[in-house]
């Protein structure tokens, strides 16, 4: 069994996290997602994977290599252009055989939804029934069979969403190269395949129990939330007297975690960080690779990535922090409305009562910079002392006064 994942996407929903780098390279619970994806596919028993790069494909070449660290082999075919699902998938062909695994890297599953679909004899899309259907595209059945596909459709026409996982045969490759573009300019393997139902080709479906589909920066937090509640607790750093450490913590190489420090688990610590004295980790947060968490800071379920510097007095809850960041002291991060309501980001409703502000790489904040609730921030931006930001901001920008986020007014940390 081979397994195609496709991991050429930029992630344009994700911005401004997806900048500097590509959807499947963004950090959830101490890993990158295509990570995740490919432990648990090898853990199900695949071996040779293809992966299809494009945006800031050197990042993933950097990482996983040829496969070794895992225990698998990997091979690479670039889609110069993005054209699509069923394009990214027509550079596999000649590399793959029979039946095979077809994975997007943004869709994390399990060993055990693994291990069922590639048991399937035929073509199979996976899916998950699913309440909010917003942005999916979907997936009409009756008894075992797909009747019909749906490309993200403006109202919702069925409860099963297809969650970019399928088994399938050599036999797409010739669909593919008879599918016309569609209306957004792409070439769909969802158009692809049915077209095959149209010719008559039985096409199955198979109910996953676990998928994480993170299309916003919001659904990261979620998934890492998930992903955490599986972690094994691990000490390869310093931990100095008076440490209180509840549940669960994984702790990497070199950190030292300096007295006074009070640690909720589930709670992963990269390599080389530098936590402490005083702090509060509370859980479900994932910190990144030489970070510094210091003095009187709070950190409540959220992800901050690699380099990034929290280090006096700070409050971030709900949040995801990019990588090379500065939060000056006092600089505290808004998480909850007053009157409760969902959270609106740039006109999205997040379905999140607790959202606090998605960062850039390389955000700097000055002392007592306050940042509201659902507040997106382009990378490199500064934040002035004592200003207030709130709203969509675009990289690059300077804000040195205060003002108030539309949708997200009366804001509070909770």
């Amino acid at each position: 069994m081979q397994a195609v994942i496709l991991a050429a996407g930029e992630g344009v929903r994700m911005r401004p996290l997806t900048h500097s780098r590509p959807k499947a390279m963004l950090p959830v619970a101490g890993k990158p997602v295509l990570e995740h994806l490919l432990v648990e596919a090898a853990g199900a028993g695949i071996r040779d994977f293809v992966f299809i790069v494009g945006y800031k494909d050197e990042q993933i070449l950097n990482y996983f290599g040829g496969g070794e660290k895992w225990g698998v082999r990997i091979f690479y075919r670039l889609q110069q252009k993005a054209m699509g699902t069923a394009d990214a998938l027509r550079m596999a062909r000649g590399l793959v055989r029979d039946k095979f695994l077809v994975m997007n890297a943004d869709a994390i599953t399990s060993i055990e939804d693994i291990t069922r679909l590639i048991k399937c004899s035929e073509i199979t899309i996976a899916v998950k029934e699913v309440n909010d259907v917003t942005g999916l595209g979907l997936v009409e059945v009756t008894r075992d069979r797909v009747l019909h596909i749906y490309e993200k459709p403006d109202f919702a026409l069925a409860k099963l969403a297809n969650t970019g996982i399928y088994l399938l045969t050599e036999q797409v490759f010739s669909t593919i190269a008879q599918t016309p573009e569609s209306p957004r300019g792409e070439y769909e393997l969802t158009q692809s395949l049915e077209m095959l139902i149209r010719q008559g080709v039985k096409v199955f479906y198979q109910p996953l129990d676990c998928w994480l589909n993170v299309s916003y920066p919001w659904d990261l937090l979620s998934a890492n939330e998930s992903l955490l509640a599986a972690l094994a607790a691990s000490n390869e750093g310093t931990v100095e007297e008076n440490v209180v450490i509840r549940g669960t913590c994984a702790i990497g190489q070199g950190t030292r975690v300096r007295s006074g420090s009070y640690i909720i688990g589930p709670v992963v610590i990269g390599r080389n960080c530098d936590i402490g004295p005083g702090c509060y980790i509370r859980p479900s947060t994932a910190i990144g690779d030489d970070c510094r968490i210091g003095a009187a800071v709070e950190v409540k379920n959220s992800i901050i990535m690699r380099g990034s510097q929290l280090a006096h007095q700070n409050y971030v809850g709900d949040s995801i922090i990019g990588e090379r960041c500065n939060l000056g002291a006092g600089t505290k991060i808004a998480n909850l409305r007053l009157d409760k309501k969902e959270v609106i980001v740039n006109g999205v409703n997040t379905r999140r009562q607790k959202l606090g502000a998605i960062l850039g790489d390389g955000v700097e904040t000055g002392i007592n910079a306050s940042i509201d609730v659902g507040t997106i921030i382009g990378g490199d931006t500064v934040v002035g002392p004592g200003a207030l930001a709130g709203g969509f901001i675009a990289a690059g920008s300077r804000v040195f006064r205060s003002f108030e986020a539309s949708s997200n007014r009366r804001s509070d940390a909770g």
